[in-house]
Formats: structure tokens, sequence, C-alpha cells
């Protein structure tokens, strides 16, 4: 069975945002259709030897991110963002990603911890399955990573 390269679109600045990032990390890893050891999680990799900000850091980042979307097979991507703070709109970089992703005809996956939010029309059309709410975790590790069903959300579209 083919083993799935993965992008995971995500902000992780803060510890909410890196809890939602480890919850679908582990529900990746958990299906068989994914390669545990291919998921690519871009706050592993922030070259670290360069100055955070820089111009070079910057080109360094923003290319490898991009290379790596490119080769994964899929991308997730959480759209999540600031919900604690009161702000509902997904981060502006891992909007940027998904639609890398899908001019390149590469499959989106969203997940959405907080299905009461709206989905704004144009990610609504730009991914193949969706997972919300408490659904996130079973759905992420059964999900046909290789056959791509598609899974509608029911989260209302602005």
């Amino acid at each position: 069975m083919y083993k799935n390269r993965v992008y995971l679109a995500s902000p992780f600045f803060s510890p909410e945002q890196k809890a939602r990032i480890e919850k679908v990390v582990a529900a990746l890893k958990q299906n068989p259709t994914i390669d545990p050891d291919g998921i690519y999680n871009p706050q592993e990799h922030q070259e670290e030897s360069l100055e955070f900000g820089s111009r070079d850091w910057q080109d360094s980042v923003f290319n490898t991110d991009m290379r790596q979307v490119k080769r994964a097979d899929v991308v997730v991507a959480i759209t999540d963002y600031k919900y604690e703070e009161g702000n509902y709109e997904p981060d502006s970089g891992t909007i940027f990603e998904i639609g890398a992703a899908w001019a390149w005809h590469i499959p989106v996956i969203m997940v959405q911890f907080h299905p009461d939010n709206e989905l704004n029309l144009m990610l609504a059309r730009s991914h193949t399955a969706m997972f919300t709410g408490d659904k996130i975790a079973a759905g992420l590790a059964e999900y046909d990573f290789n056959n791509l069903p598609t899974h509608w959300t029911d989260m209302k579209v602005f």
C-alpha cells in the first residue's frame, strides 16, 4: 500500500496552535495510508542558523516550504488560527499554502477544530475533504489518502 507524504499547513505561534498540530499529527500517524516519517511540519524547519526575520531567513523558509508543498502528495491544513483571542479568520500563510497546493493540483484536506465558524467560499471549494470538531481524530486516522473520497463539511459558507 502506498504511504502518502503530507505537508502540514498550520500556524504554530501559540501553545494552542501547537496543541492542535500535535493532535493532527498523532491522528495522521495512525493512518495506514500516510508515511509517518513523511509528514513535513514547517515549525520543525525554521532555519535556526539564519537570523530570524532577515531577508536570507525569509527566502530560505519561503522557498523550503513551497518546495515541500510541491513535493507532498497531500496538504493537510489546520484552518484555526487565533480562535482563543476571538479571531476566527484562518492564518494567511496557511491560506497561501492551500492556494499553492490547489494550483499545483495537490489535494487539500482541511481541519477546523471549531466547526461553529463560517468558511470562506474559496476555502470551501478548494478542499477534497474537511474534518471538523470531534470528527477530526477519527476522520484523519481512517481517511483513505490513496483514493481521496470527497468529505464535505456542514460549516456555513460565506
